[in-house]
Formats: structure tokens, sequence, C-alpha cells
């Protein structure tokens, strides 16, 4: 347009001042109406191309502002929410018996060894406890990513076990490096769970969900954590101290716990060595002995293992040894025992040996073995906890990616300081279908 501009204006301007000497008065005025329109033309045009280059310049910025837009809704959405969970049925037919209010699952530590306690073997239990709902938020912020978790499921323990009712499981909140709520403690290792449908597990693992201030400075395939977290303990009086006018025993925890941990991954698998150091005491309310304290240090450490082989499967294993870390036992006993007024701790070693295979995509099993040993006070109970072995083996089949059925053999056995034995052995089948949606979030 510009070029066509130029163009007519040069001509105009020869044709006015070369010509009118060459024509005559008629042509001239005939000549000079062209010239006119000409120009007429010529501010139309102009005109024209203004227009259009007004337009461009409009459509050019309302496209950078529509982009601009997108990228920011595509930088807001970039959180989101996922609820998640299953619903799952067992049934289990024990062929001995365990406590009633633990008969869902199988713990070494709820084997009677006195003969008929609960009634005559055999017991048939439906639970529909494992189900689970959880609920996970997750979005990046300047500080680092933020997560938020709450997660239950329907296994009712300490003054609601035996029962169907609300469990809390995790509840916490993270941002970047630092994490505070309940969740897995660091002096655990969730991977050492094998790929069971028992509810409990393996009874030589560590495994608590504990309330917990968490720092993790690093992560990647090293990762570095340490965290205070809430401190628990079971006592128990010794033969020589308890009675019935001994008043009540019950724990006393100045200082939380101090755990750490420390792992490294490769496509071999992961090693993992866990630590926590903590003070356990107890103290005496009425009775003879009121205000009758003390307190004690108890520690451990947790190496933990999963070894990678062909396809998906692995092997697991792990062995923690400590005293006074009963507490953080998925099965045990005793952290510490009142001998002579004083608190002392009683060392525990755990171990765990499993082997998880897939078949293929819809078949898998898993097979292994586990105990905890508690190395008892001479000055112990007769009847206490000393030794709970677990073993387990099973077949599972995923018809779909969200539905599961298995069936799985148990076996565990329970021994008392005085060498008393009882065992347990039942089958359990599970029915689980899983569900799960995500949906983004802006902010």
């Amino acid at each position: 347009m510009r070029r066509l501009r130029l163009n007519l204006i040069v001509t105009i301007g020869v044709l006015t001042f070369v010509l009118p000497g060459s024509l005559y008065a008629d042509d001239i005025t005939m000549l000079k109406q062209q010239l006119e329109a000409a120009k007429e033309l010529i501010q139309s045009l102009e005109q024209r191309i203004e227009r259009l280059e007004q337009n461009q310049s409009a459509t050019a910025l309302a496209s950078e502002q529509k982009e601009t837009t997108k990228a920011d809704a595509a930088e807001q959405e970039n959180g989101s929410l996922s609820i998640y969970g299953f619903a799952q049925t067992d049934f289990i037919q024990d062929f001995n018996r365990v406590d009633p209010d633990w008969n869902a699952a199988l713990r070494p530590s709820k084997i009677p060894t006195t003969e008929g306690v609960y009634g005559s073997d055999g017991e048939t239990i439906i639970s529909v406890r494992q189900t689970r709902l959880g609920f996970l938020t997750q979005y990046p912020t300047t500080y680092g990513d933020f997560k938020a978790k709450l997660e239950v499921d329907f296994f009712g323990v300490g003054s609601d076990a035996g029962q169907t009712t609300i469990r809390p499981r995790h509840f916490y909140g993270e941002l970047g490096q630092f994490l505070a709520g309940q969740t897995h403690s660091l002096f655990m290792d969730i991977n050492v769970f094998p790929n069971t449908i028992d509810y409990w597990g393996p009874s030589g693992m560590v495994f608590l969900r504990n309330p917990q201030l968490r720092w993790t400075p690093v992560s990647g395939d090293t990762t570095f954590a340490v965290a205070l977290e809430d401190p628990g303990n079971d006592v128990s009086w010794s033969i020589n101290d308890g009675g019935d006018d001994a008043g009540e025993l019950q724990s006393k925890n100045d200082l939380p716990d101090l755990s750490a941990r420390v792992s490294h991954s490769g496509e071999w698998g992961y090693l993992q060595l866990g630590g926590i150091l903590r003070q356990v005491g107890f103290e005496t309310v009425g009775g003879a002995n009121a205000d009758l304290s003390d307190d004690t240090l108890g520690w451990g450490l947790n190496l933990s293992t999963n070894i990678n082989l062909f396809e998906k499967d692995r092997i697991i294993l792990s062995a923690v040894y400590g005293e006074a870390i009963a507490n953080y036992m998925n099965d045990g006993g005793n952290d510490l025992v009142v001998v002579g007024g004083q608190a002392e701790a009683l060392p525990l070693l755990g171990v765990v040996a499993y082997y998880d295979h897939y078949w293929n995509d819809m078949w898998s099993s898993a097979i292994g073995y586990s105990f905890t040993s508690i190395d008892n006070n001479e000055d112990q109970a007769d009847d206490a906890f000393k030794l709970g072995q677990y073993a387990s083996a099973n077949v599972l089949w995923y018809p779909t990616p969200k539905t599961m059925f298995g069936v799985e053999y148990l076996f565990g056995k329970r021994e008392d300081k005085n060498g008393d034995t009882g065992d347990d052995h039942r089958i359990q089948f599970s029915f689980k279908y899983s569900f799960d949606k995500l949906f983004p979030i802006s902010f």
C-alpha cells in the first residue's frame, strides 16, 4: 500500500508539471479532473490503510492478552485434590482363637497361651474394617510444594478395639522440607510391609503412625530427615513391685522422641537406616508407692531394604534392635519394667523376610516370615510376652485395575517368659474394590 501511494504521488507530480504545455485547454481541464479524482482515491486508500493497521494492532493485542490469560489460568490451575480409597470385605476362618477384640487381624501378642481362655477352637469372622477413605491436596508455592493429607480406615484400636469405627491414619500438612501432623514414624519403613491382605502384617517390623514435626533437608536418590515425635511407652510392674496397694502405674514422658532416617535408592532397590533416641519413664498415682517415678534411655536402629528382581518382584528384608522400642513395633511386649522402683529398659529384636512375586499382570503372591523377640527381665511376670512369630502365604487375583480377590494362609505363635506357648492358624479371603478421582483446583 505504501509503495502504491508513493507511485501515484510521483505520477501526479510529473503530469502536473510536464503535460500542461503540450495539451489543449479541454484536455487540460479533463486531466485536472482526473488528477483530482486520483487524489481523492489516494486519500481514501490512505484512510483504509490506517484502519487496517489499527485493526491489525488491536487483533495482535487481543491475541497476546488471550495467551497471557491462558498462561495465568494454567499457572493458577496447577493444584489438585484427590479422593481415593477402597471398600474391602474380609472373610476369615480361624481354626484356633485369639482375643475377640483383635480377631479381624492376626497379632501373635493376642494369641492366648492358656487353652480355652477365649472359648473353644474355631471361629468365623466377616469384617469390613480395612475399608479406607482418603483426601490428598497438593500444589506448588514459592516455598516449595504444599501437600495436605487426611486418611481414615474403620479398624478400631485402643478403647475402640473390636469395633468398626473411624480410625485416623494420616492427618498432616507438608510445605517444602517441613511436615507437621500424624503420619508414618521416621523410625519405620513402610516399604517393608509386604503385599499381604491381613490387616496387621508382620510382627517384627517397626510400624507406628505418630504425630510429629519433621524436617527433610536432603531429598532425591539419597534422602535424610529428622523429626521430633510424640513419646509413649508400655510399662509393667515386676513381680516384686506390683500389688493391690502399689498404686496406678502409668508411663511418663518428659521429652519428645528424636528420630532420624537416611536412605539411598537406585535401579537395584534401596537401603535405609532409621534411628531413634528417647527418654522413657513411669510414675505412680495413689497407693503405697504414690509419687514413685523414674526414667531411662531408650534407643533403636532399624536397617531395611527392598531388592528389585525381574519385573515387579522384590525381596523385603529388615532387622531392628534396641531398648525400650516396643511402642514402635507392629506387635510386641513392654518397653519398660519397674524393678525395685527403677525403670529397666527391655531389649528387643525384630526381623522381617518376605518375597513379593508377580506371576503376570493379573496374579501375584507374597510369602515370608517375621518375629519379635523380647529379652525379658528376670523380675517380669511369668506370662510376659517373650516371642511372637508370624508367617503367611497368599495368591491374589486382579481381574481389573480396581479390583482384587485373594486368599491367604496365616500362622502365628506366641511364647511367654515361662515357656508357655499358643498358636493360631487361619485362612482369609478378601474382596477389595478401589476408587480414586483427581480434581484440578485453582487458587
